[in-house]
């Protein structure tokens, strides 16, 4: 057995904002839309992991999503010009991340990161 795909799936009541938030911010594609379900991806291919933890470090929540980027200033101008609640950072980390947290439109907290 392997594993092929792992999703996030997102409840929201408003799903054109939800899906504006995840492009306008993250450049993410649209490769499925039915109404009532869209899946966004990136254009490259992204690895997908399961996080398990009891704290988001640095005495912060545990963020709902994270979201490794390679540009973490152009990600956190695009968050904070939109008036996306910016809740922690940027701040670089002791293990080797830059980061903050953004809250997207169903008020999920969001990590979005860079490896320094």
């Amino acid at each position: 057995m392997a594993v092929k795909r792992i999703v996030s799936n997102l409840a929201t009541e408003n799903i054109e904002a939800t899906k504006a938030f995840y492009q306008d911010i993250f450049d993410l594609d649209i490769v499925m839309d039915h109404g009532w379900i869209v899946t966004l991806s990136p254009s490259s291919k992204a690895l997908v992991q399961v996080s398990i933890a009891t704290e988001g470090g640095s005495g912060t929540a545990v963020p709902d999503l994270s979201i490794e980027v390679d540009n973490l200033d152009e990600v956190y101008e695009r968050a904070k010009s939109a008036g996306h609640p910016i809740t922690y950072g940027p701040a670089e980390e002791p293990w080797g991340v830059r980061r903050f947290y953004v809250e997207d439109p169903t008020g999920r907290i969001l990590n979005v990161l860079t490896h320094l």
